[in-house]
């Protein structure tokens, strides 16, 4: 079976990278085993600002990644999301935020997606809850022990992630925000450095 390997964009600094190092797997896809959970876990409520404009919520899967969920809410608590950008957005594929480090307007953006946060990186929570539009998954490098705080939405189905990026959450309302979210330059691998949309706040409800 043939199974081609295209990295879409370049590996970050401090081995630190953005979904623009997935790997995009030229095989067939598998039918998913598992479907996420439909338990309530703690909530994380995004208002984001720009193109789009609106809440979107998320429910974490914290029984499915616990480590990386307890991560993602301690930043959000810490109000360490506020203000990030969505740094790389490609049409039909998925929205990427949660550069705390480099993903902030006042920073300048030029590094955007090559941080993370004081945190520790966290070793992969894999599961066999497959990428379908409205999941949420973790950025990492090339390495799999390297998500840190960056995630990113799927807009539409994407099996060749399963089992290779860590699932942390599903979007349960509103994907109308997520879907008008402005999209990045497909030359530069959805990137965007002028006037991106934001994260203007992001609150945990549990």
């Amino acid at each position: 079976m043939r199974s081609d390997a295209i990295i879409i964009g370049a590996l970050t600094a401090l081995g630190l990278a953005g979904i623009g190092a997935l790997y995009f797997a030229s095989q067939p896809a598998t039918a998913a085993s598992h479907a996420a959970p439909d338990g309530p876990g703690p909530n994380l409520e995004i208002t984001v600002a720009g193109e789009a404009n609106g809440t979107v919520v998320i429910d974490l899967l914290d029984d499915i990644a616990p480590a990386h969920v307890e991560q993602i809410t301690a930043l959000a608590e810490e109000g360490a999301y506020d203000g990030v950008v969505f740094h790389r957005v490609i049409e039909g594929f998925m929205a990427q935020t949660g550069d705390v480090q480099f993903g902030t307007a006042e920073g300048g953006l030029a590094q955007a997606g090559m941080g993370g946060s004081e945190r520790p990186d966290l070793p992969a929570e894999f599961s066999d809850v497959p990428f379908e539009r409205g999941v949420v998954g973790m950025a990492r490098a090339q390495d799999p022990n390297s998500a840190n705080s960056q995630f990113f939405i799927m807009f539409a189905p994407g099996d060749f992630l399963n089992g290779q990026y860590t699932v942390v959450g599903r979007v349960i309302e509103g994907m109308d925000v997520v879907d008008a979210i402005k999209k990045g330059d497909s030359a530069r691998n959805g990137m965007i450095t002028d006037a991106p949309d934001i994260m203007e706040s992001v609150t945990v409800v549990r």
